[in-house]
This record gives C-alpha cells, sequence and structure tokens, in this order.
C-alpha cells in the first residue's frame, strides 16, 4: 500500500485531447534498436507500459531521409512503409493503458545521411556538428517549405500509426534549435534576425501539427531552457523569451537543458530533481502541462514538485529502462 501523500502522482493528467492515466512520462530516448529491431523496440516499450508509465515514448524519429543517422539505428517514419513498425510500440503501449508519444526528429547540422546520401540542409552552411567532412547547404524558401511538408506528412503517419502525443523536436543542437539562435542563424529574411524572426519556423511547425493531428493526438514541444556551460545571460533571457512567446500554442511543454552532463549527472555531483534551479519559472508563463527530467529518485522530491507547481509530470529516461 503506498503512502496517501503521493497519491498525487498517480492522478491523471489531461494533455490537449489525451488523458495521461498517472504523472509518470518516459521522455524520448534512444535504445539502439530504431528500424533495426522495431519488434524488440515495441517490446521494450510494451513492457514500461505494463510497469506503469502513463506515457511512453520514441528516441528521436526521422521524418526524411535528409535527416539519416547511420550508424545509429534511430525509429523513422519517411514513407507509409514506415507505419507499420511504429503501430507495433503503440499498440504494444496501448495494451497496458498507457499513451505513445513520438519525437519528430530533423538534424540538419548534426546529421550523417551516410545511408541515404541525401545533401543536408540547415538554417545556414555552417560546419557539420557531428564532425562529418562536409557542410550542410543553407535552406532556401524552397526548402523550409519542403521541410515543412515533411514534418506534417511524418505526423500524419504519425496519426495513422496510433500514436497519443507527436513532438516538435526544438532543442539538443539539431535544426530547429539552429534557427532559434542567434548565433547560428545568420539570415536576413523573415527567418533572421529579430527573436520573433527567429522563432518563425517553430511556431509554423507547432502550427502545421495541431492543424494536421490535433484533433486526436496532442502536440508537444522539447525545449530547452539553457544550462550551457558560460552561456551569456542575455541569451538564456531570450530562452524564456521565446517560451512566452509559444506559452500556449502546445499541449505540453518537455523542458530541458542542454548540458548533458548535468541533465544526466550522477548522484556524486548533481541532487535531486537539478534542474529545477532552470525550469522553474516554466508554470508560470503557461497553462500547459510540463514535463522534465533531473534524476528524480524519491517520491518525496517528486510530489513536492507537482504540488509547488513546478511540473506536471515526472520525466525520466534510465530509470524507465
Amino acid at each position: 500500500m503506498r503512502n496517501p501523500q503521493h497519491d498525487v502522482l498517480f492522478e491523471p493528467v489531461d494533455i490537449g485531447p489525451v488523458t495521461a492515466k498517472n504523472r509518470f512520462y518516459q521522455v524520448p530516448h534512444c535504445t539502439g534498436l530504431g528500424w533495426l529491431r522495431p519488434k524488440m523496440a515495441a517490446a521494450l516499450r510494451g513492457m514500461k507500459a505494463e510497469g506503469g508509465w502513463g506515457v511512453v515514448c520514441t528516441e528521436w524519429c526521422s521524418i526524411h531521409p535528409a535527416s539519416d543517422d547511420l550508424p545509429h539505428p534511430n525509429a523513422a517514419l519517411w514513407h507509409d512503409d514506415h507505419i507499420k513498425d511504429q503501430a507495433l510500440m503503440t499498440q504494444a503501449v496501448h495494451d497496458h493503458g498507457a499513451l505513445a508519444g513520438v519525437e519528430l526528429w530533423f538534424g540538419g547540422a548534426r546529421s550523417a545521411n551516410h545511408y541515404t546520401r541525401e545533401t543536408a540542409v540547415d538554417v545556414a552552411s555552417i560546419p557539420n556538428l557531428a564532425g562529418h567532412p562536409y557542410q550542410p547547404r543553407s535552406m532556401d524558401k524552397s526548402d523550409i517549405r519542403e521541410f515543412r511538408r515533411w514534418h506534417r506528412e511524418a505526423a500524419l503517419r504519425a496519426k495513422e500509426a496510433d500514436f497519443d502525443i507527436v513532438y516538435v523536436y526544438a532543442t539538443h543542437g539539431y535544426l530547429l534549435s539552429h534557427f532559434l539562435s542567434a548565433q547560428t542563424n545568420t539570415r536576413t529574411d523573415e527567418y533572421g534576425g529579430s527573436v520573433e524572426n527567429r522563432t518563425r519556423l517553430l511556431r509554423e511547425l507547432i502550427e502545421d501539427t495541431k492543424e494536421a493531428v490535433g484533433d486526436r493526438c496532442a502536440v508537444a514541444v522539447r525545449y530547452s531552457v539553457g544550462g550551457d556551460d558560460g552561456e551569456a545571460p542575455e541569451l538564456t533571457a531570450e530562452r524564456r523569451d521565446r517560451l512566452e512567446m509559444l506559452a500556449e500554442l502546445p499541449d505540453l511543454w518537455d523542458i530541458n537543458i542542454n548540458n548533458y552532463y548535468q541533465e544526466m549527472g550522477v548522484s556524486r555531483f548533481f541532487k535531486e530533481g537539478s534542474l529545477e534551479e532552470y525550469m522553474s519559472f516554466v508554470k508560470s508563463v503557461t497553462t500547459k502541462p510540463v514535463v522534465t527530467v533531473g534524476r528524480f529518485t524519491s517520491p518525496e522530491t517528486m510530489t513536492s514538485q507537482v504540488r509547488r507547481g513546478i511540473v506536471d509530470f515526472i520525466g525520466a529516461a534510465r530509470p524507465s529502462i
């Protein structure tokens, strides 16, 4: 029998048009399975749902062959043939009453494209950030229109595969984060310059995804509020400004920081709930549910963050494995 003071963790929570059975949320994380072993990936995630997680997500899920990360076997929704692979996972998760989420991904300057040999594209022709000896091509207006179409079509495939939550992935050094940052976005058109312009593509993708699948699927945004070592205060402040601009657009905010060493930090160096100092403001600027990670280990800490209005969901990756 559980302690009644922890009952709040087992309350159902609405996320747009869907409802999670509790507040335990397996955030997107890689497994090394992806397109290579879809049945094994489905069994792993089904086991998590059976264990009680309210939401279970994929790893990054590529939306188009121009975003290929070989040799890493990530998930994919490039074409309709991929729908059946992803449906294995959603069925396994739904069999145990959990919601299934998919993180749509486009790597841009972090794409390898060793398998597809497609030309990578990004906000500008910046160095390949994964260390490969080539640079992406700078996107023109037609590329941006195509990218929006690819993303929308992948969202529709996700809906057909019976996902409940569809992500717009705007962090971790991939294409959307390059559009957001003044350090990488040197454009002089309506997608560059001001904070509003650099946020334009993210706004458009949220709106496109809501229009395409929002009748049945919740739309989540994965977003970083800071955490870079030595980041100038004005850049961290801009992250908050962007979040406030978009605060009510998605159905859920999945909040993290860019510093993997802290986000995934071990107990020797980082206290439990270590991301609170960065993201405690988020619930003050949006009415939408919020999930974050940060080495949650005790139900007391989890309950405290929920009751104090820091988070709505307790996010985890490694603890769910």
